[in-house]
């Protein structure tokens, strides 16, 4: 961890987050959501960190840390790359209290690009259909671009489109 911190080339901190994930320490998971969340880090950083901690088989407090930290990303408004990658990793995050949330008010927004807001909605069907994710996609159906795919979902989880 050291030598990320003081190696300042892209090239050499790719290669320490390379190395670290074969660390079994319990401080790489930390270490990782810094980098995640450090917006002075290069995008090439920060999304590798992304997918490590995506990827990690984590305890369930880690797990929302983690979740936490990759919400934070997907709010981050100047960084598309990390919140397209960021709405898609929460997939895997989906059963952490907040995630569907941070989903949701992401497919919702209208000022988000579509890539985004689509990511996002994918990002909610892991979840299931609990009464958040019901909320969001009936709340999506007058959407022009995601209507019809709030639809097919709530029709695929065997949900009246109205409550």
């Amino acid at each position: 961890m050291e030598r990320f911190r003081t190696n300042p080339s892209v090239a050499s901190r790719l290669d320490v987050l390379t190395d670290i994930e074969r660390v079994g320490d319990p401080r790489v998971v930390p270490f990782l959501v810094d980098v995640l969340n450090d917006a002075r880090q290069p995008a090439e950083v920060r999304l590798h960190a992304l997918k490590q901690l995506r990827d990690a088989s984590l305890s369930k407090r880690l797990r929302e840390r983690v979740a936490g930290a990759i919400l934070r990303v997907l709010q981050d408004r100047t960084a598309l790359q990390l919140r397209l990658r960021s709405a898609l990793a929460l997939a895997e995050f989906s059963d952490v209290r907040g995630v569907a949330t941070g989903l949701g008010e992401v497919a919702l927004d209208p000022e988000a690009p579509l890539d985004l807001r689509y990511s996002a909605f994918t990002s909610l069907e892991p979840a299931g259909p609990t009464s958040e994710c019901v909320a969001f996609l009936r709340q999506l159906l007058p959407d022009d671009a995601l209507g019809d795919c709030a639809r097919s979902l709530l029709s695929t989880w065997r949900v009246r489109e109205a409550q």
